[in-house]
């Protein structure tokens, strides 16, 4: 391919993205495909001779497109929203055609040197401490990482690094392998599945504290711990607190297990993966307490500042922490410009020794859309939330689980978990809206996410009289069932179906026929 038929493909691409966007709604949010479609599709190695990119192009929208989950529909409410924006498509489309790889300043300074500049930018937006700013006079300072998984593991590992090198100082008479044996990290049992998978990789046991009833891990819970596995002869090591956790977007109490973790030298990290997004603004400023004695943190900026994935913001107070804990240099690794104020290496802040330009896409959304344009869009998914919880609380027939918080709502069907089981298969199988299921407790509920890239109060609506009406269904169904169990009549049959459809709770809905 030349410059010339680059240029033909490259706009018929970004043609089919925006047609694409643009026209999201008009997909069913999940495919319709079957397990093993796309292997029957295509050939069983690739072509001999080169093909036209006319016809690459139909295949994409041929074999590929029906196989998507669409993630920026604004009917997908699972999981967390991962977000796109037009000016950060453009920018990975950007450093994609750069193809750097900048692993070090020498590499691009311009992938250094924009990375510090846009990270600053954050942690100023996002009201952080100033130590977290590369400008700040201490050591701390912020990288961008691919994801929070990698974030999490990062500090599990620096942390673990530190806490063995302390140790053999204290501990003489102990081995390294002794003193690495007997390391113990902690989290909550609310906390991302990727935190108990960094105690994997780290080859670290995290334990999975429990939560209070409201979901919240507390400094008493992780001071009770860490007695009982000092008295066991174990190391503590890290404690890894979630802002915004994966079920029900709870937010641990970071300021007293600050206060525990610095008693007893553990070090403190912040999984904000989604939460994080609410810094910005002073309405929730709350969840900014304690965030000035943590030693490091992460925040998605794919999840609520319309960069695309992979993204994920780290702060940490004292970077060489981690940089001592990773640091192999080769001589084909070095350059004059080592060490120099203010220019790090980013490769010795993370796992791999490549790197890619994200801070472009980063610094060219941050530029187009400005700051208050992205704190517009973290409000717009609050109250796009809070319009949600307005139709739950109004029916009957449904329960919250745990209060609103950002962009989520959990909530369910009264009654058992079957309740909360069908309605979910029915809206699978519906496609319509696509929503998970989570449990606490022995009680299974729902989580409505907000997500898309332009989700507006008619795709609210559109998503509740689905869930609702749905409801309506499955209740009809469930009731009639029970009548057949017992000698009846048809007139009883009859007017048990007829009480159920019309019984909406006070919803608004299109009655299931």
């Amino acid at each position: 391919m030349d410059a010339k038929e680059f240029r033909e493909f490259g706009k018929a691409a970004v043609d089919f993205v925006a047609d694409y966007l643009e026209n999201i709604r008009d997909h069913e949010v999940l495919p319709t495909v079957e397990p093993g479609y796309l292997l029957d599709l295509l050939p069983k190695q690739m072509p001999e001779e080169p093909e036209p990119w006319t016809e690459v192009l139909s295949d994409i929208n041929r074999v590929i497109k029906p196989g998507i989950t669409h993630w920026q529909s604004p009917n997908m409410h699972g999981y967390y929203p991962t977000s796109t924006s037009y000016p950060s498509i453009v920018g990975e489309m950007l450093a994609s055609g750069f193809g750097i790889i900048g692993f070090s300043w020498i590499c691009s300074p311009a992938c250094t040197e924009l990375e510090v500049v846009v990270m600053d930018w954050l942690a100023k937006f996002l009201k952080l401490p100033e130590h977290f700013q590369h400008a700040s006079d201490g050591p701390g300072g912020g990288v961008i990482q691919g994801s929070a998984s990698e974030a999490v593991l990062v500090a599990v590992l620096a942390a673990r690094e530190q806490a063995v090198l302390s140790c053999k100082e204290t501990h003489p008479e102990l081995s390294e392998s002794e003193v690495r044996g007997k390391l113990i990290a902690y989290s909550s049992d609310q906390s991302n599945s990727c935190i108990e998978k960094a105690g994997v990789l780290a080859a670290m046991p995290i334990k999975l504290l429990p939560a209070d009833e409201d979901l919240i891990l507390r400094g008493d819970t992780l001071r009770k711990a860490i007695e009982e596995d000092v008295a066991a002869g174990l190391i503590p090591v890290i404690c890894i607190a979630t802002l915004g956790t994966t079920g029900t977007c709870a937010y641990d109490d970071i300021e007293s297990l600050a206060d525990v973790c610095q008693a007893s030298k553990v070090w403190l990290h912040v999984d904000a993966a989604y939460a994080g997004g609410g810094f910005a603004l002073e309405e929730c400023a709350e969840l900014r307490r304690g965030l000035d004695r943590v030693d490091s943190l992460n925040f998605n900026l794919h999840k609520f500042m319309l960069v695309n994935f992979d993204c994920s913001a780290m702060w940490l107070r004292d970077a060489n922490k981690v940089v001592d804990s990773f640091n192999v240099d080769r001589i084909y690794l070095k350059h004059k410009h080592e060490g120099q104020s203010q220019i790090p290496d980013f490769r010795h802040w993370q796992i791999p020794l490549g790197r890619r330009f994200r801070a472009l896409k980063v610094w060219i959304t941050f530029r187009t859309l400005g700051a208050e344009g992205l704190r517009n869009h973290v409000r717009k998914h609050i109250a796009l939330a809070q319009q949600f919880e307005s139709f739950v609380r109004n029916d009957s027939r449904f329960e919250m689980v745990a209060p609103q918080a950002l962009g989520l709502v959990c909530f369910r069907p009264r009654g058992d978990n079957e309740n909360t089981t069908q309605l979910l298969q029915r809206l699978m199988e519906r496609k319509k809206i696509y929503m998970v299921k989570a449990e606490h407790a022995g009680r299974q509920f729902l989580r409505f996410a907000v997500c898309g890239m332009d989700a507006k109060p008619s795709d609210i609506e559109f998503a509740w009289t689905e869930i609702e009406s749905q409801l309506t269904a499955h209740l009809a169904e469930k009731s009639l069932a029970e009548v057949a169990r017992k000698p009846s009549n048809v007139s009883d049959l009859t007017q048990h179906f007829q009480m159920h459809l019309a019984s909406d709770g006070g919803g608004t809905h299109e009655k299931s026929q």
